[in-house]
């Protein structure tokens, strides 16, 4: 990546910004540096929001390997009880 190595910092910072006011509001996401890749953790509120995130830091960090590890949360009520004996 180019650049001094102070400014992957600054763009990852504005990357998550980016993040928390877009669409998705995904406020749980967290991005950062590992070497020459960019690592997203946290959880989104659907596959849609994961795959914004994605293309957002691929946009941003076009040279850099992304690793994901997002987590889609759960909205859709559970298909059975829950057995509690």
């Amino acid at each position: 990546m180019s650049g001094t190595p102070g400014s992957a910092e600054y763009r990852v910072a504005h990357l998550t910004e980016r993040f928390a006011t877009g669409g998705c509001g995904a406020l749980g996401v967290r991005a950062e540096m590992r070497g020459e890749a960019v690592l997203l953790t946290g959880t989104v509120p659907s596959d849609r929001c994961r795959d914004d995130i994605l293309r957002l830091t691929r946009e941003e960090f076009p040279d850099a390997t992304v690793r994901c590890d997002l987590v889609t949360a759960r909205t859709a009520p559970p298909d059975d009880a829950e057995d509690l004996s």
